[in-house]
């Protein structure tokens, strides 16, 4: 029996899938936004914590919109200005954003994938218990083009956890998932992540715009607060002084992978002293997205009865 996490406000209950690994690890998943709600992992001592933020029931996700643990699309990031032109023609999005007070199109909108309950199903593979979830966007979805079916499957072995995204499409669209979890591998409600340490392999990123907007610009990030090319103590970097930095009220930036994407590499690796707990984070991907919180501001309250802030 898959239990309950909770009832949607069109009447559908939401449900909670465990995937557990031989090694220790663990991951609770719902169906409602493809979320990460749990993900359970030792510390140096073999001590279980829960390292990602997230609520103990769907009518939390519901009822914000923080995009907490879940799988945003179509596209995620930033559009500008809500627009944008594919074979000759505009399309209009929503725009459900507005950093700097400049409109833009967030994420997939104000219905995106984090809002849709996906069809899910359990499988049995030979890396390890895997929850595959599917999603069809039908043509117009918040302004897009085309049917797009989308297949998420999270696939759960003693070296991590593996995401493979596969969509296809009737109509040339724009397409670009992502998960959106909040890590903190002290220990979800522990507190700040500023004592993590960060490697990022990348020698330049992409400078944005008073509106969170990339420029078009490849910079270095030699002799920035963006170099991560070694590994650097996250709370020391954001307290040096960058137009960037200031903009996005800490970092909300895309870095330029060094590998170049198209095969499955390392692109960032974070370490928390005091638990002993490190993430890699491997991509197929050219870009990585590193992103500190910048928008919690203590309203919402996580799984531990603890706020979430900066």
């Amino acid at each position: 029996m898959i239990p309950s996490f909770g009832t949607l406000p069109d009447g559908r209950t939401a449900r909670l899938f465990t995937l557990t690994s031989p090694g220790g690890l663990r991951a609770d998943l719902s169906d409602y936004g493809a979320t990460l709600v749990r993900f359970l992992a030792p510390d140096r001592a073999g001590r279980p914590a829960d390292i990602v933020l997230g609520f103990d029931r769907v009518e939390v996700y519901v009822a914000h919109t923080s995009f907490v643990g879940c799988v945003v699309g179509r596209v995620c990031n930033r559009i500008a200005g809500g627009t944008f032109t594919l074979d000759g023609r505009t399309h209009a999005l929503v725009t459900n954003n507005t950093p700097g007070g400049i409109p833009c199109h967030l994420h997939g909108g104000l219905e995106g994938f984090n809002r849709r309950l996906w069809q899910a199903e359990r499988l049995t593979t030979p890396n390890g218990p895997a929850l595959r979830l599917r999603y069809r966007s039908p043509d117009g979805e918040e302004g897009y083009p085309g049917n797009l079916d989308v297949t998420l499957t999270y696939t759960l072995g003693d070296d991590g956890l593996r995401m493979d995204y596969a969509a296809h499409t009737d109509r040339p669209t724009p397409v670009n998932l992502t998960n959106h979890t909040y890590f903190n591998l002290a220990g979800e409600g522990s507190g700040s992540v500023l004592g993590h340490e960060l490697t990022v392999h990348a020698r330049r990123y992409l400078p944005t715009n008073a509106g969170l907007i990339p420029t078009g610009e490849l910079a270095p990030v030699a002799g920035t607060p963006l170099d991560f090319t070694s590994p650097q103590t996250l709370g020391k970097r954001l307290g040096e002084p960058h137009p960037q930095l200031l903009a996005a009220g800490g970092y909300d930036q895309n870095f330029v992978l060094d590998h170049g994407g198209g095969t499955l590499a390392s692109a960032a690796r974070a370490w928390e002293p005091q638990s002993g707990r490190g993430l890699e984070v491997l991509t197929t991907e050219p870009g990585l997205q590193l992103y500190t919180g910048n928008f919690l501001d203590g309203s919402l309250i996580g799984k531990s009865g603890r706020a979430y802030g900066h």
